[in-house]
């Protein structure tokens, strides 16, 4: 048999049916991201509905003309807000930019806020009616549902359930709905998403039922996910990785191109991207450094010096 990444229903963490399972829970989570950096989680209460709403507005907005999209692109902004064209994203040591256009949308914190300054007000697009309310409304319920995860994660590691909490209440979180346009020429050298990491803590994607998604293995192998409908694909970012000291890995993953009809239809994704606040700083947790795996990163960095560094290497910033 292939080797299959696990799904594992997050209830029996939230609505636990005993203090046994939820136990059980995060020994299987823990494991699952040790092993692969990868998991799906369902029964996390995003209705259908929320997503089926988000994905609508997201849709129209790309289908508007070029000119009318190119209002919302905020040149030399790194694409914090608003919208990022085709050809600008290029996976880290790529030669050829990503297929795809995005729009970012970020966390609404307060004007005098002390992270105004790296957390711009967000965009949203007058043509589109329920454009907000839509994709505010997953970033919170995906927000919240990371909050759940790390959770989780933190009790894995032997820290508290809440040891994320008070570091990710104003993180610079992004959700960031992709189209990936049809393929019309066989022969074309990009790919809609190169092979590459998380820069974040966590990534939550909605939408992982197209195929495309595939993940390195341990053994160097690419291995599909293609996510059952009711699953929300959770990986590990390069923040996170650096945290734990490798205890969880951020996996190289990629979106391939589908052969054949396949490759004529759009696609759309729309992951969120779980940042710590900006001021927190990556430094190893203690308790992830043994003989066996020493500090592999001595030097502190914050969340904020940590993703402007990232955001050169893949052209954005």
């Amino acid at each position: 048999m292939s080797p299959q990444i696990p799904t594992l229903d997050i209830r029996r963490f939230t609505h636990p049916a005993s203090s046994a399972d939820r136990d059980a829970f995060v020994a299987e989570l823990g494991a699952a991201y040790r092993e692969w950096g990868f998991a799906g989680i369902r029964g996390h209460g995003i209705g259908d509905d929320r997503i089926r709403a988000a994905y609508e507005v997201f849709e129209r907005f790309f289908a508007l003309p070029e000119e009318v999209k190119m209002r919302y692109h905020v040149p030399g902004s790194g694409g914090a807000r608003g919208y990022t064209p085709f050809g600008v994203e290029t996976a880290k040591d790529s030669k050829h930019h990503d297929l795809k256009e995005f729009w970012h949308v970020g966390r609404e914190i307060a004007e005098d806020s002390r992270y105004r300054d790296v957390m711009p007000p967000n965009l949203w697009p007058t043509e589109i009616e329920g454009f907000r309310e839509h994709a505010y409304g997953l970033y919170q319920a995906l927000d919240a549902l990371g909050s759940s995860v790390l959770a989780a994660l933190a009790l894995h590691i032997g820290l508290p359930e809440n040891w994320f909490a008070d570091k990710t209440d104003s993180g610079n979180s992004i959700l960031r709905p992709i189209h990936y346009p049809p393929i019309t020429a066989d022969d074309i050298p990009n790919v809609r998403a190169g092979a590459h990491e998380d820069i974040n803590l966590i990534t939550l994607l909605v939408g992982a039922s197209a195929e495309g998604l595939e993940v390195l293995s341990r053994r160097g192998e690419w291995v599909p996910f293609t996510a059952d409908a009711d699953t929300i694909v959770v990986n590990i970012g390069d923040m996170l990785q650096r945290l734990t000291n490798h205890v969880y890995p951020s996996t190289t993953h990629r979106v391939v191109n589908p052969k054949g009809e396949k490759a004529r239809q759009p696609r759309y994704s729309t992951p969120f991207f779980l940042h710590p606040n900006p001021d927190f700083l990556i430094d190893v947790l203690p308790g992830c450094i043994t003989p066996d795996n020493p500090n592999r990163y001595p030097e502190a960095i914050t969340a904020q010096g940590y993703l402007d560094e990232r955001l050169r290497e893949i052209k954005l910033k």
